[in-house]
């Protein structure tokens, strides 16, 4: 049987080679719609390794031409932590989860390069006021404060691009491109691990991040500051202007943005979204320019061949045989196109195109290949059925 499907779709090259190549592009399309939509999917599915919830952030700002002494702004963080409904402060580089605003490099160990890293600054009360587990080590302390080399902590997936399996904890690391002179704070001292983050968005793959001790009690003039409070469940608009107006107070020129992080996570997230949901609908477009083109060929295709048909018919060949011919024609053409369509994709993992794991493109050669068949058997059934109906009197008296 499948010897003859091959002589019948042989005889028709022409015709089946335009739906092979139709077949074949649609495949294409739809496993990088797949590949998108999937690696999307598992993003979102994968904990922020942090506790967004019940966070603020504030943006503090001196007065134009001014800066703020660091003994004045810490005394300004112990004020607003000191207020009812704040549980923890946190100072911290502006490139807090979930903005617009990254901060990278690249570390080196040992001959060892580490991939874009991002890099925050963080003091004391980060890891508490973002609910940062530890896996292994702790975070900064006043104990560090003579240390001579900079404490950090370095996410998982940095560990492992840095240290491989062995020991992590007390090992000192380098910018990749180091001083031939360093300073003691350009050399990082691991104190500890944590989980791997997503601080970009719901939708961003985990980024090898570090954050470098922020020293307490420095001389450093700063013109604006970052700073993370967590507050009580149900904190609003009541506790924003106290923290406002305890900001202001201190020089009566100084002012404060307040945010709720998870406003800001939302906003990322609606960011985000608009080109995945733009490539889901052009993939969608697709699917029904493809399934009406497939509809109207086989269409076609059963109109051209009536006589074949009665003839077939008249031999004694039954209409549910008639109906299987057509549709198993069908699938040995698209089996051809989803093939093409296969040795193509699976140049992606095997050339680690994009920087992404095996197990995405996987999935989505499957989903295509699934959609393709699925698509072509829908689109071939209705056909396959007004050719079974075919009376064979009546195709050779046309004839």
């Amino acid at each position: 049987m499948l010897r003859h499907l091959f002589t019948l779709i042989w005889n028709r090259k022409r015709a089946n080679l335009l739906l092979i190549s139709e077949i074949f592009f649609s495949f294409v399309v739809l496993f990088g719609v797949g590949a998108v939509l999937i690696t999307t999917a598992k993003n979102y599915l994968a904990p922020h390794g942090f506790n967004y919830e019940q966070v603020w952030r504030l943006h503090v700002r001196a007065g134009q031409g001014q800066k703020m002494p660091r003994a004045e702004l810490d005394d300004v963080l112990r004020q607003v932590k000191a207020l009812p409904g704040v549980r923890t402060v946190a100072l911290t580089s502006g490139n807090v989860p979930f903005v617009f605003n990254t901060n990278n490099s690249v570390f080196g160990y040992k001959g060892k390069k580490s991939p874009v890293t991002n890099v925050y600054d963080a003091d004391d009360h980060y890891a508490e006021t973002m609910q940062m587990p530890l896996r292994e080590g702790r975070w900064f302390q006043s104990a560090d404060d003579g240390s001579n080399h900079r404490p950090v902590v370095i996410s998982q997936d940095l560990r492992q691009s840095l240290f491989g399996n062995g020991p992590a904890l007390g090992k000192i690391f380098t910018w990749d491109t180091p001083d031939p002179n360093p300073k003691a704070q350009d050399e990082f001292l691991v104190t500890g691990v944590v989980d791997p983050v997503r601080m970009e968005s719901d939708f961003s793959a985990p980024i090898p991040s570090v954050w470098l001790r922020l020293l307490p009690y420095d001389t450093t003039h700063w013109e604006t500051a970052n700073v993370l409070v967590r507050v009580a469940p149900g904190a609003g608009g009541v506790l924003q202007e106290k923290i406002a107006r305890t900001v202001a107070g201190v020089t009566r020129q100084w002012t404060t943005e307040v945010r709720v992080m998870n406003d800001d996570r939302l906003h990322r997230r609606m960011y985000t979204l608009v080109p995945v949901v733009g490539l889901s609908i052009i993939g969608l477009f697709l699917i029904i320019n493809v399934a009406l083109g497939l509809f109207g060929v086989l269409w076609y295709n059963i109109s051209q061949r009536r006589a074949e048909i009665g003839l077939r018919r008249a031999m004694g060949a039954t209409g549910a045989g008639i109906g299987w011919q057509f549709l198993g024609e069908m699938m040995v053409v698209t089996t051809f196109g989803v093939v093409l369509g296969i040795l193509l994709a699976v140049q992606f993992p095997l050339l680690n195109a994009f920087d992404l794991p095996v197990q995405p493109y996987l999935l989505a050669i499957a989903a295509a290949a699934g959609a393709v068949y699925g698509i072509t058997a829908l689109c071939a059934w209705q056909p396959s059925r007004l050719a079974a109906a075919i009376q064979p009197a009546v195709a050779l008296r046309e004839e």
